[in-house]
């Protein structure tokens, strides 16, 4: 069975409603030959890529896989959500619709959308913070490294001439 390419008749496409009504929406990008005339050129040229490209929206059935509706043909440098809005989706009732981060702000109304968050890196704390090792710690910036848990500018022993630490 071939994907709709009706964004009006997806609600009742066997497709879509096959399982629970979990649909995921993706823009997906293939690359096109350039196009000659400048115009065009600026059209396709896709930032992200950095190549003329041509843009479809898909939407999946997450519960078998198979694409439920493929949207139409448009220039690669438009954006996933403008080309959402523009063809106006009607999604199956109580659909849960995963997106990824193109489609900031896409809220179609009667579905429950996800979006995915960043997790936390192990070891970074909430403010950007990496702990600190109390001994020989790589630090960032023009400091040099550390001896101790101090920087090598403030500990007192590094500044004896006979400790052999990092100056």
């Amino acid at each position: 069975m071939a994907p709709e390419r009706d964004a009006s008749r997806v609600a009742t496409s066997p497709l879509a409603l096959e399982g629970a009504p979990n649909v995921a929406l993706d823009g997906t990008e293939r690359r096109r030959q350039r196009p000659q005339d400048a115009i065009a050129q600026t059209e396709h040229d896709s930032g992200k890529k950095k190549a003329h490209t041509d843009k479809n929206l898909l939407l999946v059935n997450e519960n078998t896989c198979k694409v439920s509706y493929l949207g139409p043909t448009v220039a690669g440098k438009t954006h996933d959500k403008k080309a959402a809005d523009a063809a106006q989706i009607a999604y199956p009732t109580n659909a849960t619709l995963d997106k990824d981060t193109g489609f900031q702000g896409y809220e179609p109304a009667g579905v429950l959308t996800r979006q995915p968050k960043k997790t936390q890196r192990p070891g970074v704390e909430r403010g950007g913070q990496v702990p600190q090792s109390p001994h020989l710690q790589r630090t960032r910036g023009r400091r040099k490294r550390d001896c101790r848990g101090e920087t090598v500018s403030d500990c007192q022993r590094c500044l004896a001439p006979d400790h052999r630490g990092y100056r």
